[in-house]
């Protein structure tokens, strides 16, 4: 059977800005006089944006917790009142090491606080989370849970846009490409759209430390999908946030949009999701782990309309039943089926254990909540 054909494109995108020079000082001028830069990274008021800002440190931090808390204008970021009451405390969390600075620069993904405040009766009330601070409640959460060893793998999927156009990276002006098909894991002019962008993203997160397992081409022309895992508790979420970051700055260097959109254009086109592969010590466990993922499918069940409402916005435009999804109005379970909300690899039940793949969570998702929630429901309640 003859595939159709595909044409490739003449669209030209450059930076900004000569980045000939930006390699050049940045290789040249590598002397910090001993200093440390570390780059704070934290979500935004939107719950999808990430924000950062660097500050010079006299020495490496050994762990977290050597890091200063730090503030910012959060009336800037819609997580303050008004300029009046604008400060929100930054606490690191976790450190990886910065691969557009080099050297032993580093970043630092924190969550975010309201700052102390002195009560009526001259006591000081601690810092506390600010509402989209959904890190806090994850944390929690995690270390009930954390004789159970919770593992996280989650495929994260992007779309690449033309900044100026919105419209797909390598797709004919105002038109459509040729349909699904040929895309999917490809190779070649027109196929494989802007693959510089996934492999430098590849690159960067293994020097930074997080643990990326893998990179392909996506269904969709111009969609990317990477995966981050297998990772313990609150890591997952951390690491994937920390991912993004690292990936919106490789597109701003390229003049590029990345987006989160689960479906980012309408019609016989793939959506875009954020699967997350999970297991336990229970579903891990030899002979009798098959059984335990049997229970935790049907307690996860009882709770879809739960997990649904916090697995992405505009999740509704993707869960259609078409296009490798489920319904989001049902919920159905099934080993090797990816149309149903949780697949199970076909030889879980033959090795009689394993991990299982909620294929329900958007591509926006916040991994966070949902690591949060899957345990929550399937481990303490």
């Amino acid at each position: 059977m003859s595939a159709p054909a595909v044409f490739s494109t003449d669209e030209r995108i450059g930076s900004l800005l000569d980045q000939s020079i930006t390699r050049h000082m940045m290789s040249t001028l590598t002397d910090q006089g001993g200093k440390i830069c570390a780059e704070y990274v934290w979500i935004g008021g939107n719950g999808g944006d990430v924000r950062s800002k660097g500050r010079t440190l006299d020495k490496m931090p050994e762990k977290p917790e050597d890091l200063p808390m730090w503030n910012y204008d959060g009336s800037s970021t819609g997580q303050a009142p008004g300029p009046t009451d604008s400060e929100v405390y930054l606490v690191a969390r976790a450190i990886y090491k910065d691969p557009f600075r080099g050297g032993d620069n580093i970043l630092v993904m924190c969550d975010t606080y309201e700052p102390p405040q002195i009560m009526p009766d001259g006591s000081v009330k601690d810092i506390t989370p600010i509402p989209t601070n959904t890190r806090h409640a994850a944390a929690e959460i995690m270390k009930r849970a954390e004789d159970e060893e919770p593992w996280f793998g989650i495929e994260q999927e992007y779309t690449l846009l033309n900044a100026l156009t919105k419209w797909p990276l390598g797709w004919p002006k105002g038109g459509y490409p040729a349909p699904q098909g040929p895309y999917y894991c490809a190779a070649g002019a027109g196929l494989s759209i802007a693959r510089d962008i996934c492999e430098v993203h590849y690159r960067c997160c293994l020097y930074a430390g997080i643990a990326i397992s893998g990179v392909n081409g996506e269904v969709l022309p111009s969609q990317w999908e990477y995966q981050v895992g297998p990772v313990i508790g609150i890591a997952g979420g951390d690491q994937l946030w920390m991912s993004r970051y690292i990936l919106h700055r490789i597109c701003e260097m390229y003049n590029v949009e990345c987006t989160f959109d689960p479906k980012p254009i309408p019609g016989d086109w793939n959506g875009a999701g954020g699967h997350v592969n999970y297991s336990t010590n229970g579903t891990r466990k030899e002979g009798t782990g098959w059984e335990v993922i049997q229970e935790h499918c049907a307690k996860l069940g009882k709770r879809h309309a739960v997990h649904i409402a916090a697995y992405g916005e505009g999740n509704e435009r993707r869960m259609t039943g078409m296009h490798e999804t489920s319904n989001m109005e049902n919920f159905a379970w099934g080993v090797g089926n990816r149309a149903c909300s949780i697949r199970v690899g076909r030889m879980v039940p033959v090795d009689k254990c394993g991990y299982y793949e909620d294929r329900r969570p958007a591509s926006n998702l916040d991994p966070y909540i949902v690591t949060k929630l899957l345990v929550e429901t399937t481990l303490l309640l």
